[in-house]
């Protein structure tokens, strides 16, 4: 018995980390804000995520995935000079959860409006979450819209 317990405990455990390896957290934020444009390519990808607009003039990058359930997650990166920006499109509350949970322990400010979230995270920047309803309604489901604007200090390696 303890045996079946345990192996279907490890099983769990096995499928939530599988479940999670698409979705982003502070240390891929952290990634993404240190590296060049090009190096998120290899990560998204990697990642599984599909590449849907690049434009090298502008240069922005635009990844989507889409989640088994009807969910997506959507990337939207600009570089601009040495900074990188980031803004993520999801109604998937995993990735929310993923987000909001992993930044927790490095939050030195927050702040709430009621439209936004703002936090201050250590060695990241500013994140900005907005939290609306989907189109068409649907209760079960939001549309979660996070814009990550990194520290002065913090810039892309060409």
């Amino acid at each position: 018995m303890k045996k079946l317990l345990l192996s279907a405990l490890l099983l769990f455990t096995v499928s939530l980390c599988f479940g999670q390896k698409n979705l982003v957290s502070y240390d891929d934020l952290g990634y993404l804000l240190r590296n060049n444009i090009n190096k998120a390519d290899t990560f998204f990808i990697a990642k599984g995520y599909n590449l849907i607009n690049k434009d090298i003039k502008k240069r922005t990058r635009i990844y989507k995935l889409t989640i088994p359930g009807g969910t997506y997650a959507s990337f939207n990166l600009r570089n601009d000079g040495r900074r990188m920006y980031v803004e993520i499109e999801t109604n998937e509350l995993e990735q929310y959860n993923l987000i909001y949970n992993s930044i927790a322990q490095y939050v030195n400010k927050e702040s709430t409006t009621n439209d936004v979230q703002v936090f201050v995270v250590k060695d990241l920047g500013t994140i900005y979450i907005m939290v609306n309803d989907t189109t068409p309604y649907n209760p079960l489901r939001r549309t979660y819209t996070i814009q990550v604007v990194s520290d002065k200090s913090i810039t892309a390696y060409n």
